[in-house]
């Protein structure tokens, strides 16, 4: 490990690449604790220690709590893939977009900036109107709410600046590793909340091995899952191209078990948290019953959680790999499945696979989400850092050391997973 780590820093133009990744890094963190103008973040910490905005304060990294320029982080632009992800599926032409390559992925990622941006002046100007209630707001004239929501757009349309910088410039996907940076932050401040607790006599040691134990058994079991594929063998049939021959040889499909990876659960995460956060802004006692029934933990939070968890497995899955087209470009290259015919029937066996593949994977994701609730009613133990951020760190980790490895086999070093 520490000799791949060497070979990692002589490579000048990677480690070029790792310090201006951790620059932005620096950057946006130095942002979350630049408080937006014409706030007082003393008078609305109740209101965030509730812990209804947990998940969304996590991947901000503390910057809602804080009511900082990047308060609603990225957010928004998750809602607005969300909303182009299914436009695509509703709309030809958009799908039509998504076979285009490169050109056509421009175009969809400008109508997800463009709905980012959109949905971040909502979400910010519905938060200043929301936040007049609890003497947070200094001014409560238009124009102060107007600035307000303002500043919240800009911080997120910098922070969205700052994950295409680090995608094109730096390593790994922008918008991934600024979720990724959030949560790690977050850790120190678990770490002495955990501390207390045990110095209280609110937690006591066994049961801080016995966390620690099921922690690293459940990152384990994360890579594995992460990791595992199922590979559909392929053989190419051999054709005569004047005096020489193509084709004969056999290769595979590889079939990811999580093939989603951890975008249901920021999806799903990201949409129940909507209606908590509408409700507080409104003072009436229906909205306080809904926000009772959207509570993190409550039987309809939890139904909901795995519903949707399992809709945007299939969904994102069948997004990123469609059986019909796999099996059109086998036919059109000469390919089969030993044992199927080509065209219908491989897509169908393809269909089969991929659904029984998601399945595990959407169970799995739903097992890791929940896991925190069960530890949280045994241990009476409130965990700071939830399965969803497990799976995130842990996902966003592997694809960042994958590319990593990618740039050191180009130049014939050795990787971290040799």
């Amino acid at each position: 490990m520490l000799a791949t780590v060497r070979n990692v820093w002589k490579i000048e133009d990677l480690r070029k690449k790792i310090l201006f990744t951790l620059m932005m890094f620096l950057v946006f963190r130095v942002g979350a604790h630049i408080t937006v103008p014409g706030l007082d973040p003393e008078a609305v910490q109740q209101l965030f220690s509730s812990g209804l905005f947990g998940f969304v304060d996590l991947i901000s990294g503390g910057a809602l709590a804080n009511l900082s320029i990047f308060a609603l982080s990225i957010g928004p632009y998750i809602t607005s893939s969300i909303i182009v992800n299914l436009l695509m599926v509703i709309i030809p032409s958009w799908e039509n977009l998504a076979k285009e390559g490169e050109e056509g992925r421009r175009k969809i990622e400008k109508y997800t900036r463009y709905g980012t941006v959109i949905l971040a002046f909502a979400q910010g100007f519905a938060t200043a109107w929301g936040l007049r209630n609890t003497g947070a707001v200094l001014n409560t004239s238009f124009g102060g709410l107007l600035l307000i929501a303002l500043s919240f757009t800009a911080g997120t349309a910098v922070l969205m600046w700052i994950g295409d910088l680090i995608t094109q410039k730096g390593i790994g996907n922008g918008i991934s590793l600024i979720i990724f940076a959030n949560i790690v932050s977050r850790v120190p401040a678990a770490a002495v909340s955990l501390y207390v607790a045990i110095k209280m006599g609110t937690l006591n040691v066994f049961a801080v091995i016995a966390l620690a134990i099921l922690g690293l058994v459940v990152v384990a079991g994360v890579v594995i899952v992460q990791e595992g594929q199922r590979r559909i063998p392929v053989q190419y049939a051999k054709r005569i191209v004047g005096r020489k021959m193509y084709g004969g040889q056999a290769t595979h499909i590889p079939l990811r078990v999580n093939q989603a990876g951890v975008i249901p659960v920021i999806f799903a995460s990201s949409l129940l948290m909507l209606p908590q956060m509408l409700t507080q802004f409104v003072n009436k006692p229906w909205a306080q019953k809904i926000a009772e029934w959207f509570a993190f933990g409550s039987p309809l939070h939890i139904v909901l959680y795995i519903a949707f968890i399992n809709l945007f497995a299939y969904f994102y899955t069948f997004m990123q790999f469609n059986p019909r087209d796999i099996s059109d470009n086998l036919k059109k290259s000469g390919g089969l499945i030993p044992g199927l015919r080509p065209g219908r029937p491989t897509a169908d066996y393809l269909y089969k696979v991929v659904n029984r593949l998601t399945l595990v994977g959407a169970l799995f994701l739903i097992a890791i989400v929940l896991l925190p609730l069960v530890l949280s009613a045994v241990f009476k133990y409130n965990i700071g850092l939830g399965g969803n951020a497990l799976l995130i760190v842990v996902g966003v980790a592997l694809e960042t050391m994958k590319e990593i490895e990618a740039q050191m086999a180009i130049r014939h070093y050795g990787g971290f997973m040799r």
